[in-house]
Parts: C-alpha cells; structure tokens; sequence
C-alpha cells in the first residue's frame, strides 16, 4: 500500500510529469503506485492528466484513495469533472469540500459559463466570501463568451481593481460581439489610464482593427509593437498580416510576413488566408505550396483557406491536390477540413467525391451536413437531399435556417413539389426557425418552376412581410419557363416598384417577349434599359485547363484555338442533324434571319467551351464548363446530343445548378 503521508522527490514529480506530457497514462499509474514514498501533490497531477484525457472515473477512483485531501486535490478532481463535461459531478464535490478557496469558487463559475448555465454562474459570484481579480476576470470573460457583452460592461465599471487582463478580456469581448468601435475606445482608455499592454491585448486590438476595417489606427498599432520591441512576436505578426488583409493592403500583409524571422503556421495561414479572401487566389495557393517545401505542416485553418482558394479559382485538379496533402497529414476526416473539402468539390463540380469526403468525417457537425445537403441540391439531386436530412434528424442535430433553404432548393431542382410543400410546411410550423424572405423565395421558385404559377403568387399575397425583389425575381423567373405573359408582367411590375434598374427583370420580360415573337416589346423594353443606362450582363463560359481559365463569349473568334474549335463544333453539328437534332429557334432572342438564328445559336459560349475542352483535354474525361448565366433550351438538346457523340461526360454549371450530362441524358431530367 502506498503511503500518502510522506513527500516524494523532485526525481518522481520529472519522471510523473513526463509520462503524463506524452500521454503514458497507465506508466504513469505504475509509476505511482510504486513510489514507496509519497505526497498528494502527485496524485494532483496524476488526477489532471486523467481529466485531460477524459478519463474521469480512473481520476475520481485515485481522488478516493487519498487519504488526506487538502484543497489543491478537491479543486483539482472539481476541475476534472468540469473538463470531462460531469457539471452535476462537479455540483456535488463542491458542496462536499471541507475548506473552499476563492480558486474554488472561480472553477464552479467558469465551469456554469461553460455549460451556459450563466444565471448559476452570477449567483455563485456574487455569493463568494472573497472576490480576487481572477474571479471579476472570469465573469468578464464568461459574460462576454455567452453575448451578454452589456452585462460584462457594467461588471468591468463595478471593478474593485483591474490588470490588464481584465482590459484585455473587455477589448476582445466587445469585438467578439460586432462591437469594434467600442473595443478600440476601450483601449485608447486603458493606456490614458497608465496601463500597458501585452501582446495578447495589442492582438486583440489589432483583430479589432481588421474586422471594423480600421487602417489607419491599426497603422498606429503597428507602430507601437514595434517601440515595445513586439514586432518578431509570431502572433502580433500574424495579426499584422490578417490586419493588412482586411484592409485590402495585400502588399503591405505580404511585407509583414517576410519581415518574421520565425514563421509558424499560424502565420503562414494568416498569409494565405489574406490573399484568398483578397481573390488572389493563385497567391494563396502558391504560399500554401511555400509552406509546406519549408516543412511547416499546414493545420486546418490552414488547408480551409487553401481549399477556399481552389473554390474561388474552380480548380477541381489544384483542390484535389491540396486533399491529397490533408490524406498524407491525416487530416482528411478532421471536421473543418473535411467542410472546405465538401464545398470545393461540389462547387468545382464533382458531388460523388463531395459526398464520399462527407461520410468520412469522422465528428460532423451543422456545416458539415449543411454543406452536403447544399451541394446535393446544387447538382439536382434532391433524392440524396432529403435522405440526408432524414439522416441528420436521427442523428439528433437540429438544423437550421441553411438547411431549410438546401432542402427548398433541393426541391426546386429536382421538381419535386409534394416534397417541397412538405418541407415548407415542416419549417413553417416548427417554432425552432425564423422564417425569412428567402425562403419565401425558395418556395416561390418551388412553385413557380413545376408550373404552379397561381399558388406562387398567392403565397406571396399571404406572406407576413412584404416581398422583396428576390421574391418576385423568382415568380418572373418562373414565369419565363412556362411562358406566361400576364403572370410576368404582374410580376415584373411589382419588381419595377421594388427596384427600378434591376437588368435581370429587364432581361426575363424582353426574352419571354423574344419567345412570343413580340418584338416590339422586345424594343421597348431594351429601349427602356439604353435610357436607364442599365446593361445586360453578356453571357460568357468558361473551362479550367491546368491552372489557367480559357474563358468564351458568344460567337467570338479571339481564343487562339478559335479555329479548330469552330471545326469541331462544325462536324459535331452535322452528327447532330444525323440524330435528329433541329435547333430551336425561340431561343435566338433577335428578330434575324433562320439562318443567323441557327448560327447565333451554334456557337453560344458555352458550345465553344465544350468544343475547347473537347479539343484539349484526353478522351474520355469529363470535361466541366462554367457559366454565369442560364444555360439555354436549345443548348441544353444540344449538350446531351455533344455528350453521347463522344462518349464523354460533360459537366455544365450554370447560374442555377449543375448539369451533367451523359449518354444523351441530362441529371436535370430536362427541367432546368
């Protein structure tokens, strides 16, 4: 039996501590139990590296054990229960403790903020014998952790006395909680009140800085780590860099981080995070690539910005390059890196590896069946949509507003209309989601798109808010589908009160005026918008082949492959007419000639953007083309014809969705 009473040596506290430090549990524990000599303060550490592993039973058992507990061990085992997520545990110890400190007191309020039990929190503050500084700090930053950024306000005023963590914990708090003009305020008073900040502070002030933007007083800031001799201080640099990227001064971020002279991964991150949410997004990429030739292994904010990156640039081959770095890492089913990695493969077109990188995720949280159900509807699989939400809801997590407009748009493209008044109804009833416009909307294009054009609009008459142009954008749209006049200028009317220069209505009315063969409205209408100095956006598609974006405007001959990709657009239109295809001449929107309406209609950009990527890339690949509008009728017949000639998938992502089209079908099921 192992006798308590004595002190142990300085020797057993180094070897205890580092089994503990590499996580040597069990040697740990064999090593106590075979020192004949010895205090409570190993069985204190011994107790905390089994709570740190989560391993409070075989802590609680060892706490029993001793025989003479002094406070340092109840405050230890309460602690424990606390990080080992036992609140009701640690609820009992507490009231069990012979002698409490204020040490005592401080865990069981951290340990309520913890559990956002914030009213037993403030009832146990107030009911302490002795209040040190510590403990006024712990409210401070548990106020400020649950939103409650007032209530900290008026705490900080009530201080006795303040250090500057209790100042530093105040300027983050407030600019944690969108407050950043008030937390820059605060810190112009700490130093008029002779306080001087820490690293940590001039950090927060600095992350204030960035996210109001605030240049020139983040300048200032710069200017003062440097005469504190802060400015090599990894942390302060990579704050410098996020600071400079906010405020788009990307040189001045690249300048900072080439001035560290040891760079961590934190700031290499903050580097690459900077240039992609700058859209330099290449950069981004390169730094990232920097990164790793200099050994630095990249973490998950690390890999989330560089994925983010390959999205902005819709580079399937770079995202996919980047995965396989995370796979080596052992890293792939981390959950934040396994989000970016959903988002970059079904924005870049690829859902079946989308969905693959999600059942690997090994603790997936709301972003993570967000993100997959998103994408799910993106790509018009609507089917898959709804069995994930059903998955989601036995897995006990709750969705939220994201989920719902998915699932609505899960439904609209994949035309399921019992589905999508099923899911409207389920959110609209429950009580655990706000309505918002946009789902108004999404429900609208529901409707509208599977031709219930009346029930659309009488949705909108019984809205509880008024409609916004996003609203009736969706009803026009539809209306535009299904070629219906009346409902459209209804529609468009309401638009035009809304918002008087909105070219996407303009557009709508004057194509569906172009299908009616009304082409004096078709006049009027662009007349209107040459008066209103409103353009149309042109229509433009584009390939990524290699890195590089081979981008294609209607009917344009400047690409310096124009002429065998108009051969080759030439022979795939006579293997067309072998099969039957008649292009169909509602979709040329100008009152010309049959046949400049055929050629207008040949050579739409995204035909040149598949005749490239057909010229350009190996047999039997899918080729993936993107496009910033809608893709046409007569296009999308022609697209399933392309992509059974040669055998090929062909991937087309339009404004709406994804297409993939193979072996003359298309995955919309020709409704887009």
């Amino acid at each position: 039996m192992v006798d308590y009473a004595k002190s142990s040596t300085p020797s057993h506290k180094s070897l205890l501590s580092g089994h503990l430090k590499n996580h040597r549990l069990d040697a740990a524990r064999a090593l106590l139990d075979n020192i004949p000599v010895l205090d409570a303060t190993l069985c204190t550490m011994m107790i905390n590296g089994y709570a740190r592993n989560d391993r409070l039973r075989d802590a609680l058992e060892l706490f029993y054990e001793i025989p003479d507990t002094d406070v340092v061990c109840w405050n230890s085992i309460v602690k424990g229960c606390l990080d080992c997520g036992d609140l009701s545990m640690a609820v009992k110890l507490f009231g069990e403790m012979p002698e409490r400190n204020v040490v005592s007191w401080t865990t069981m309020v951290n340990g309520f903020f913890q559990f956002g039990r914030v009213e037993m929190a403030e009832r146990f503050f107030w009911e302490m014998p002795v209040r040190d500084v510590a403990a006024w700090n712990s409210m401070l930053y548990g106020y400020c952790g649950s939103g409650r950024v007032d209530d900290a306000m008026r705490l900080f005023d009530k201080m006795p006395f303040r250090n500057v963590i209790s100042w530093t914990s105040m300027i983050s708090g407030l600019d944690q909680n969108g407050k950043g003009i008030e937390a820059l305020c605060l810190f112009r008073q700490m130093v008029d009140s002779g306080v001087e900040p820490t690293v940590t502070t001039l950090v927060c002030v600095l992350t204030a800085c960035a996210n109001i933007p605030a240049l020139h007083l983040g300048v200032q800031i710069h200017g003062q780590n440097i005469k504190l001799g802060y400015c090599f201080d990894e942390f302060i640099s990579a704050s410098l860099i996020t600071f400079y990227a906010n405020c788009k001064q990307t040189e001045n971020a690249g300048k900072a981080f080439d001035e560290v002279m040891h760079k961590n991964v934190v700031v290499w991150t903050a580097l690459v995070t900077g240039y992609g949410s700058n859209g330099k997004y290449q950069d981004a990429l390169t730094v990232f690539g920097d990164m790793i030739k200099m050994g630095v292994l990249p973490n998950q904010s690390s890999f989330t910005s560089a994925l983010n990156s390959c999205c902005g640039l819709e580079a399937l081959d770079r995202g996919k390059e980047v995965h396989a770095v995370a796979i080596k890492l052992g890293l792939e089913t981390e959950v934040f890196v396994g989000n970016s990695n959903i988002v970059m493969y079904t924005k870049c077109g690829n859902i079946i590896d989308g969905l693959a990188v999600f059942k690997r995720i090994r603790n997936k949280n709301i972003v993570s069946w967000n993100s997959i159900i998103v994408g799910c509807a993106q790509h018009g699989c609507g089917f898959w949509a709804l069995t994930l939400f059903s998955q989601m809801i036995r897995m006990g997590v709750d969705p939220d507003e994201i989920t719902f407009t998915g699932l609505l748009s899960a439904c609209s493209h994949s035309r399921m209309l019992q589905k999508g008044r099923c899911v409207f109804k389920y959110f609209s009833e429950g009580k655990h989601i706000e309505m918002k416009l946009e789902h108004y909307a999404c429900m609208v294009d529901v409707l509208g798109r599977c031709g219930e054009l009346e029930e659309a609009e009488e949705l909108i008459r019984r809205m509880p808010m008024k409609a916004n142009s996003m609203v009736w954008l969706a009803l026009l749209s539809a209306c535009r589908m299904h070629s219906n006049l009346n409902a459209a200028e209804r529609a468009a009317k309401c638009l035009f009160d809304l918002e008087p220069n909105c070219s996407a209505a303009y557009v709508l009315l004057s194509n569906l005026y172009a299908s009616a063969n009304r082409w004096g409205d078709v006049s009027r209408i662009r007349g209107k918008m040459k008066h209103s100095g409103i353009i149309k956006e042109p229509g433009s598609s584009w390939v990524i082949l290699r890195g590089l974006r081979h981008k294609f405007l209607s009917g344009e001959t400047s690409h310096p492959l124009s002429q065998k990709i108009y051969e080759k657009l030439d022979w795939l239109g006579g293997k067309m007419k072998e099969f039957g295809y008649v292009p169909d001449q509602q979709f040329a929107l100008h009152d010309v000639e049959v046949e400049q309406k055929e050629e207008m209609l040949s050579y739409h950009s995204e035909r040149l953007a598949i005749g490239f990527g057909l010229i350009s890339t190996v047999e039997g690949s899918t080729i993936i083309v993107m496009k910033n509008l809608r893709v046409c009728g007569d296009c999308h017949s022609a697209i399933k014809l392309i992509a059974k000639i040669v055998g090929r998938e062909i991937v087309v992502r339009d404004s709406s969705r994804f297409h993939h089209f193979r072996d003359g079908l298309c995955s919309c099921g020709d409704y887009w």
